[in-house]
């Protein structure tokens, strides 16, 4: 392949990432989060910045609760435990109805919904539905790294004789585990990101604290919206 064409295939990836709205919102929030860490909650450009991103980020997020209450009325993977099942129907309706509820706060900073009061204390709830859903993904995801972990075990028994990282199901396990284990770190920073948005604990969990979480939780989320790079052809 010359340069070229691998340029080509670089922008056409490039193309498809930028063309989902959730890179985009994910773009948007690094830029909200870090603007937030560089203000500290001190007025300025940087806040600037992070208030009208945060506005702007709403707009990609309308009706997007649709996706998790599919997920909640949709059966589970055969297979999987009760309480991971019901910890999973937990995360969707909480997910869901954060979505929900954030449209009325962006109804509220437009002047849609005339109820400021209202529409704030809306938005305390839609926070704490955030970090409940956060919470249960952060025990959704450590129950199943314990799960891979076991079934990799298992797996390394029967494959003692051979090459175990030739074998497609080991790579495709420890694949898996890499991607809990980022997606576990990503739900428990964003734990810390909505006790900052809530203000919580404001003396620990100050703006510099939650924009400092927070920017490193969408560059997570960018990194697991990026496309697979298309496999080289066999001659």
């Amino acid at each position: 392949m010359s340069t070229l064409d691998a340029t080509k295939a670089e922008l056409a990836l490039l193309i498809l990432y930028l063309n989902k709205a959730e890179a985009r919102d994910k773009i948007c929030r690094a830029i909200q989060y870090g603007s937030k860490y560089l203000s500290n909650g001190e007025p300025g450009t940087a806040q600037n910045v992070d208030k009208t991103t945060s506005s702007a980020r709403k707009v990609f997020r309308l009706l997007k609760f649709v996706n998790d209450l599919h997920a909640l009325i949709s059966p589970p993977p055969k297979g999987t435990p009760l309480p991971l099942i019901l910890l999973g129907k937990s995360k969707n309706a909480l997910l869901s109805t954060f979505l929900l509820l954030d449209q009325v706060v962006w109804a509220g900073r437009t002047g849609i919904y005339k109820n400021k009061e209202r529409a704030e204390l809306i938005g305390r709830i839609s926070l704490f539905c955030w970090m409940g859903s956060s919470v249960c993904s952060s025990v959704i995801e450590l129950a199943e790294l314990g799960r891979l972990s076991a079934s990799t075990k298992k797996l390394e028994k029967d494959l003692k004789q051979t090459d175990k990282y030739q074998n497609e199901e080991y790579k495709n396990k420890l694949k898996q585990s890499n991607d809990r284990f980022l997606a576990l770190v990503k739900a428990s920073m964003d734990i810390v990101v909505a006790v900052g948005l809530l203000q919580l604990a404001p003396k620990k969990v100050t703006p510099r604290v939650t924009g400092g979480f927070g920017f490193v939780t969408s560059l997570i989320s960018c990194y697991q919206l990026l496309p697979s790079p298309p496999k080289a052809k066999t001659p």
